[in-house]
């Protein structure tokens, strides 16, 4: 057994079928008397849901979050929160209004409470990452991981096939990473094992019936495993091409992620054996890579970042910038290896690896 730390941040999680009624009462238990909701437009539907379990603690929202959390939506945020007296945040969403809730939570204080609709994990990790004249920075603080999680199944109901496609498999991203990060556990491994596993089993399902609870369930148990390996682990390649390429070409968040996965994964292969066994078996292929690249086709999702905004010049672009401040990595960085990378992610290519 090799030697390892065991470190854990604490965030409560509610899990279950209809859990956001207790969103009152969860809020309550976080000393919150004013919530203050974060979400984009399209939560109109469930903002109501939450002002009613919430009642006189409701002290209005702000539905204007936006990917990458850019900074002047935080700064337009924060003034609407201190204008409506808010003394607690609370969160439904995917990563953008998780991503302002943990911004906001950092500039003030104030308890931050997620209610995900998606399975994109940001909500059980202590990372934010903020954006500013087309560049994403990222920190790792305890102080940005929101204090209490509520995840409701029937929130996932309606999220569409395809984003419930590139969200899954953004999770997975997660796990995969977290299969051969320097500072992995042991229950981590088998967390992130576990998460890969359920992902690829229930997301098929999601695709072909969308309102099949049970898959839904499942999808959204193997996120929660996935997010919590994010939390705990520190990130390679992968997360860094898809910081860099996201704030760099403002593109969509998890659809980047499910382009990039493949190539990412197929660069580290022959550093990381034993998460290659590890996915060969979950996956049940000899080609894990080309599994992640059909799964992300088969949702209707682009397969290329060509199709997804990134300009064919942005490759010099993007090089340059991960060059900047690479991320430790199991397998050296090399400028013609990364260049080939990011050439077969924007033209689509599927690996053999």
């Amino acid at each position: 057994m090799n030697p390892f730390i065991y470190d854990v941040a604490a965030t409560r999680v509610v899990f279950g079928v209809g859990t956001l009624a207790a969103l009152g009462e969860e809020a309550g238990h976080l000393g919150m008397k004013r919530a203050f909701v974060l979400s984009t437009a399209a939560q109109a539907g469930t903002i109501n849901a939450a002002a009613h379990a919430l009642g006189e603690a409701f002290a209005g929202n702000f539905s204007e979050a936006a990917m990458h959390t850019p900074i002047a939506v935080t700064e337009k945020a924060l003034e609407a929160a201190r204008a409506n007296g808010a003394d607690g945040l609370i969160s439904i969403g995917g990563g953008s209004a998780i991503g302002l809730g943990k911004a906001l939570s950092l500039r003030t204080g104030l308890p931050h409470l997620v209610v995900p609709t998606t399975y994109a994990g940001s909500e059980m990790t202590p990372i934010l990452g903020q954006t500013e004249n087309g560049v994403k920075t990222t920190m790792r603080d305890r102080a940005v991981q929101p204090a209490a999680v509520i995840y409701d199944v029937n929130l996932t109901l309606t999220l569409p096939t395809k984003m419930s496609g590139v969200s899954g498999l953004n999770a997975v991203a997660h796990a995969v990473e977290a299969l051969y990060a320097p500072d992995a556990d042991p229950i981590i491994k088998l967390m992130a094992k576990e998460g890969i596993r359920v992902l690829a089993k229930s997301l098929p399902v999601v695709a072909s019936t969308p309102g099949d609870k049970d898959a839904r369930s499942d999808a959204l148990y193997g996120a929660w495993l996935c997010a919590v390996c994010l939390g705990r682990t520190s990130v390679a390649l992968h997360h860094k091409l898809c910081h860099v390429l996201g704030g760099a070409f403002d593109l969509p968040h998890a659809e980047t992620h499910a382009a990039v996965l493949p190539h990412a994964y197929a660069y580290n292969a022959p550093a990381v054996p034993e998460t290659a066994a590890v996915l060969r078996e979950v996956l049940g292929s000899d080609q894990p890579a080309g599994v992640l690249f059909d799964l992300t086709a088969s949702f209707g999702s682009p397969t290329a970042l060509r199709d997804l905004g990134m300009p064919a010049d942005g490759i010099d672009r993007a090089l340059e910038l991960i060059f900047q401040n690479p991320y430790s990595n199991p397998r050296p960085l090399q400028r013609d290896a990364i260049r080939e990378l990011l050439e077969n992610a924007w033209a689509g290519r599927r690996p053999q690896a």
